[in-house]
């Protein structure tokens, strides 16, 4: 891919001081620190199953799920009723087959599904993606800079409220979590559903955790963190339709969350970045 058409489904960030986290929220996002961070650019939505097919059919690639042995990934399922929510293992299950072509496992495909992003991915497969398009995993300063969309210290990527004027601004947990949903059957929305933040961006928050560079070296303080004790876990951003408020209330920039970077799932994606000085200078 051209450094131009890479560019074009990029949104340029300006590089100055920015206040990163929150003293309101989870421990691991605290505390507020204001924070340089260098001009870059970053994709304007997470990377679709479209794109992610183009890429496979160039490169071959077999992703993270698709070589354990058994293949497989970890599927959402609603349960019957309420549940104790430091459980996560039940409502995931792993799930023989499962991957980026076939979330649901076998049987199931991503036809009609172009424009959702891709999930069951790990981040040596986000990695090998970015690579193949000329870019890189943003870090996690780069990533929160981005989803405040030019807000200072807002808590949504969007203002204050959660829904401002009513409006649902982004695609998470609307019901009791995980056993009653309004959404009939819970999922990813196409991207660009919702509306974009101030830079222009799309499902910065909500719809897939999205991987990021950087190592997670706090305690994990929920379920959303797995992994054994001890694990090297990386950082995600972003939560997902999964994050409700009386369990993962992680649909805010400042929010992150920690899991193996082996790790794949039907509820994380990524999306990509660039430096500037490299890109934008080859650009035609």
């Amino acid at each position: 891919m051209s450094p131009g058409a890479a560019l074009a489904t990029m949104v340029t960030i300006p590089g100055g001081v920015f206040h990163l986290g929150s003293d309101d929220h989870y421990p691991e996002e605290r505390p507020v620190l204001a924070v340089e961070v260098p001009g870059f650019a970053i994709d304007i939505g997470p990377v679709t199953n479209a794109a992610f097919g183009r890429f496979v059919a160039e490169t071959g690639w077999v992703t993270t799920a698709e070589r354990l042995d058994p293949p497989g990934s970890a599927v959402f399922a609603m349960t019957a009723g309420a549940v104790d929510l430091s459980r996560p293992d039940q409502w995931w299950r792993f799930v023989d087959g499962a991957a980026w072509h076939c979330p649901q496992g076998p049987g199931s495909s991503i036809a009609g599904r172009e424009d959702h992003p891709v999930v069951h991915v790990s981040a040596e497969d986000a990695r090998a993606y970015c690579a193949w398009a000329g870019k890189r995993l943003p870090n996690a300063r780069e990533w929160e800079v981005a989803a405040r969309g030019g807000l200072d210290r807002a808590v949504y990527a969007w203002g204050d409220s959660l829904a401002p004027g009513g409006q649902l601004m982004a695609n998470i947990w609307r019901g009791a979590f995980p056993w009653w949903s309004e959404v009939p059957e819970p999922g990813t929305t196409p991207v660009g559903t919702y509306p974009a933040n101030g830079y222009g961006l799309l499902d910065m928050i909500g719809n897939v955790w999205e991987w990021t560079s950087e190592p997670f070296d706090q305690t994990p303080t929920c379920g959303c963190s797995e992994g054994a004790a001890g694990a090297v876990r990386q950082t995600l951003k972003g939560g997902s339709y999964l994050c409700a408020a009386e369990y993962c209330a992680r649909y805010r920039p400042a929010a992150r969350t920690g899991l193996p970077p082996e790790t794949s799932t039907g509820h994380i994606g990524f999306r990509c970045a660039v430096d500037l000085t490299s890109s934008l200078d080859e650009a035609p």
